[in-house]
């Protein structure tokens, strides 16, 4: 029976799993910042659209 957890004798095996791993970091990192770079640019139309339309709403004070 095989153990659960595998610890190769060859260390050469990690190199893939590495590879695959640091691609994965990078691509959520990279998707990450596009999504920030959206919500920003998306969040500045909102207000601009909300203070374009309501120039005589006055907060309570």
């Amino acid at each position: 029976m095989m153990d659960f957890l595998y610890f190769p004798d060859d260390k050469s095996e990690y190199i893939p799993a590495v590879i695959s791993l640091s691609l994965f970091v990078i691509g959520s990192i990279v998707t990450m910042y596009l999504f920030q770079r959206s919500s920003k640019k998306e969040a500045e139309q909102t207000e601009a659209k909300y203070n374009k339309t309501n120039t005589n709403f006055k907060p309570p004070r």
